[in-house]
């Protein structure tokens, strides 16, 4: 088994208005950054878009069709103050749920061991009927409900250490004891959710965080609550949300994290998933709007994704 990077070019094709921080800039930052000596010779794979089927089983049919229609219009269609569609960008979102639909698929075949997917725009806000946040479909809930039917796995985690709360993620599991989501985040903080006392069915975990934190309480959070509950539920596959705007440097958020912390967590999540789930991960980019503090991260991230497979 090994390692593989989802990455495609349509992710440079979503251009939201000018002055946007879920900007192009962001996919080629971390393009260069995989391309330096240490990463380069990781496996690239390109991935399929996800198909009807596969976006069904998290959005409804009539909101899918808002999206795929809303980019036949000319200029930009803002779905709210900060998600616009404009010409390239449901190419770039199908794709994006496409390489996680893809990796899952990877993994479960033992194709590979764990998978990165390099993608834009992000998904975790995207609600079941709703845009937001600069999301429109939610990749790793796609990814995960596909999980769930085409292998018949009983548990299945999402964890989630992006600086905003994954409202759409928790909202798509909320009654779905099979699925454990698990989120770090800054409170109060975009979207407004993810108090420990949101707890779904059981099954979500909310580790919020006060502006100002860094480092060591990030790391608490995850240490004492939520890789407890993670290991506690033992998943047969383990999904990812990784977003890198706690780092110090993120201009939306103010939790100040460095690079060694997304590796440090990335390798606890290895080691839980060595124990439960055959070593499957798969993580899919969210946030990180800083380019300097997004490239390092994201090396961190995926040195430990990537590490002895």
């Amino acid at each position: 088994m090994s390692f593989a990077i989802y990455d495609d070019p349509a992710a440079a094709g979503h251009r939201p208005p000018q002055g946007h921080p879920e900007r192009p800039e962001r996919y080629v930052a971390a393009v260069k950054r995989l391309a330096e000596p240490d990463f380069a010779k990781l496996p690239r794979r390109q991935p399929n878009r996800a198909s009807r089927e596969a976006l069904e089983r998290a959005h409804p049919a009539d909101f899918i069709d808002t999206i795929l229609e809303a980019e036949r219009h000319d200029g930009i269609v803002m779905l709210d103050g900060d998600t616009g569609i404009g010409p390239g960008s449901t190419e770039a979102a199908l794709k994006a749920s496409g390489a996680v639909v893809d990796a899952v698929d990877a993994v479960m075949t033992d194709d590979l061991a764990r998978a990165f997917c390099l993608v834009r725009p992000p998904g975790h806000h995207a609600e079941p009927a709703r845009a937001m946040g600069f999301c429109f479909f939610n990749h790793v809930a796609v990814g995960a409900l596909h999980a769930q039917t085409a292998y018949g796995l009983e548990r299945i985690a999402i964890l989630d250490f992006d600086v905003h709360h994954g409202n759409g993620t928790q909202a798509i599991f909320w009654e779905k004891p099979e699925f454990l989501f698990a989120s770090s985040h800054q409170m109060p903080l975009f979207p407004g959710s993810g108090a420990k006392a949101e707890r779904g069915a059981g099954n979500i975990w909310n580790g919020p965080s006060a502006p100002g934190d860094g480092g060591p309480q990030f790391r608490h959070v995850w240490e004492d609550a939520l890789l407890p509950a993670v290991d506690a539920f033992r998943p047969e596959l383990i999904l990812v949300s990784a977003g890198f705007d706690a780092h110090r440097r993120d201009p939306l958020a103010n939790i100040e994290a460095e690079a060694e912390d997304f590796g440090w967590v990335t390798e606890r999540i290895v080691e839980l998933a060595d124990i439960h789930a055959s070593g499957r991960v798969v993580a899919s980019l969210e946030g990180g709007y800083d380019l300097r503090g997004l490239a390092e991260s994201l090396a961190a991230h995926v040195q430990a994704l990537s590490k002895d497979v």
